[in-house]
């Protein structure tokens, strides 16, 4: 991972909500579920190896080559290029987020 402090930020804002819903709820219960929802969502968006899923969908099968991954690090100018658009990975994402969020939020405010 190239910017642990991202990581780190969102581990503290994991802990913040995990606070939260332990005093509006009085339930360690729901607190673990929010732990374990949450360390499932960042570890999600942030471990994953970018350059393998920024390929072309159809070649996430293939390995990447060296050559590949020497032309990724050099384009790679920040943050802001690692999260390139691609549709399959924004219409994957918005629905497992999506739906996980909602299962989230049905548990805890019942």
């Amino acid at each position: 991972m190239a910017n642990d402090a991202v990581f780190r930020a969102s581990l503290v804002w994991l802990a913040a909500v995990i606070v939260v819903v332990g005093v509006c709820t009085q339930s360690f219960k729901k607190m673990m579920y929010t732990y374990v929802v949450g360390v499932l969502g960042i570890s999600g968006l942030l471990l994953p190896d970018w350059g393998y899923f920024d390929r072309d969908f159809s070649r996430w099968t293939s390995p990447v080559s060296a050559e590949e991954r020497a032309s990724e690090v050099a384009q790679r100018s920040g943050l802001i290029r690692r999260f390139r658009k691609n549709p399959m990975r924004l219409v994957a994402y918005a629905t497992v987020y999506g739906f996980a969020l909602h299962k989230w939020w049905m548990f805890i405010s019942s």
